[in-house]
């Protein structure tokens, strides 16, 4: 069981991370934009459900092939980015039913944008790296159990990563209320949330293993 100082540490450190604008926070940004916050607040599950399956894998001890294994990152990098421009095409494609008039835009069932998040989450190799590094660093040696100390630093990450992507969705999703007033702002803010997310597919295509 980790101590209330590490829960701390550790959860300072992690929302520090996790807050700043990363793929995953542009991810969630460009779907409240494209299709509004009930379709967002899906895809921040998904997402979140994914960094979960993350989590378990470095407390399991594989996210050190990943770490270390070139191969192994650029195979998770390209199809995660490859959805990533798939969905802002999309998003593109049927940027002119963004309109009030249509009750909020284009519908997407929830099933189905939980699963995109999913996808996307489970699939960005920066997560493995990042908590990859940081983990170890609040883990209490001494104290034995390291694989259950992982773990529950883990389940931070993942609960913190939950509320302030949640955060995101929602306050872009009040933006976007504006934009879809008339037709043409409409068509504005789907081109915007598509081609955020083509270009963060885009940007994770071409980061290297560092």
């Amino acid at each position: 069981m980790i101590s209330l100082d590490q829960a701390v540490a550790f959860g300072l450190a992690a929302g520090i991370l996790i807050v700043i604008p990363g793929p995953s926070v542009v991810f969630v940004i460009g779907r409240a934009l494209s299709y509004g916050r009930g379709v967002a607040l899906a895809s921040v599950l998904g997402n979140t459900l994914g960094l979960l399956v993350i989590m378990l894998l470095l407390a399991a001890g594989l996210g050190v092939i990943v770490a270390e294994s070139i191969l192994v990152f650029t195979v998770i990098k390209i199809v995660g980015a490859a959805y990533l421009v798939w969905l802002g095409f999309q998003a593109i494609r049927h940027r002119s039913g963004f309109t009030r008039s249509e009750l909020g835009g284009p519908r997407l069932a929830p099933p189905t944008a939980v699963r995109q998040g999913f996808v996307v989450g489970v699939s960005n190799p920066k997560a493995f790296m990042i908590f990859g590094a940081l983990l170890p660093q609040f883990v209490d040696r001494g104290a034995g159990h390291i694989p259950a100390q992982l773990l529950q630093l883990g389940i931070i990450a993942v609960v913190l990563g939950f509320v302030l992507d949640s955060v995101w969705a929602l306050a872009a999703s009040r933006v976007r209320t504006w934009f879809t007033a008339t037709p043409r702002r409409g068509e504005a803010i789907g081109a915007i949330g598509g081609v955020s997310m083509v270009g963060l597919g885009v940007a994770l295509a071409v980061s290297d293993h560092r």
